[in-house]
C-alpha cells in the first residue's frame, strides 16, 4: 500500500475548513491524536528515513511502520503498514523491552474529511500551528492518485510547496533551531 500526501502551513484553518465543506466533503471525526515515535536498536530511522509511530486517537491505538519516502513524486509518497493495537501501553512497554527508545512525541487535534476515496484533514500540531492534509492511500497507479491530489488542492486554494518532511521531522527541526 503506498500512501501520497500533500501537507501544507495554513494561516485561516476556519476558512479553509468551510471550503472543504463546501466541496461536499464530510466531516468524519475529531479527535486529539497523541504521537510516539520509536527508534530501532539496531539501525537510526533518522539515517533510513523509516517510522515507527504508536498512536493513541479516540480510545484506540495503531502501531505504524513507515518506509522511506519516495522522490519520484511531488507529494510525499512512502509505504504504509498499520496495525490496530488492543493495548497501546503494553505495546509501547514491550517496543521499550526489546531495545527501542522513544525518540519524540507528536500530539495534534486533527478534524477529518472525507471526499471522493479521499482523507482530508485539518490539524493543529502542537508547537507547530495549523496544517492541511490530503491523502489518498493506493495500491494501483500513483500517477492518478496525484493527479487526484493536485485537482482537490486547487479547488481548495492550496498555496505555496507541498512540506514533504513529517510532523515528526518539522518538530525535530524547530527544537534544533531554538
Amino acid at each position: 500500500m503506498l500512501e501520497l500526501e500533500l501537507k501544507a502551513k495554513i494561516e485561516d484553518p476556519e476558512l479553509m475548513r468551510e471550503r472543504i465543506l463546501s466541496l461536499g466533503a464530510l466531516s468524519t471525526e475529531f479527535v486529539t491524536e497523541h504521537d510516539y515515535y520509536f527508534n530501532a536498536p539496531h539501525k537510526d530511522f533518522c539515517n533510513t528515513d523509516e517510522a515507527l509511530r504508536l498512536r493513541s486517537a479516540a480510545n484506540s491505538w495503531t502501531l505504524t511502520y513507515k518506509g522511506s519516502k519516495r522522490r519520484d513524486f511531488a507529494f510525499k509518497a512512502r509505504e504504509e503498514i498499520n496495525v490496530q493495537i488492543e493495548d497501546g501501553e503494553k505495546m509501547r512497554e514491550l517496543l521499550l523491552n526489546l531495545g527501542f527508545k522513544i525518540s519524540a512525541e507528536v500530539k495534534k487535534d486533527r478534524e477529518y474529511f472525507s471526499y471522493e476515496n479521499t482523507t482530508i484533514s485539518l490539524d493543529n500540531v502542537y508547537s507547530l500551528g495549523y496544517f492541511i492534509e490530503i491523502e489518498v492511500i493506493t495500491e494501483g497507479e500513483a500517477s492518478e492518485a496525484s493527479l487526484k491530489i493536485d485537482k482537490i488542492k486547487e479547488m481548495l486554494g492550496v498555496t505555496g510547496e507541498p512540506i514533504l518532511l513529517s510532523y515528526l521531522e518539522l518538530l525535530l527541526l524547530k527544537e534544533n533551531v531554538t
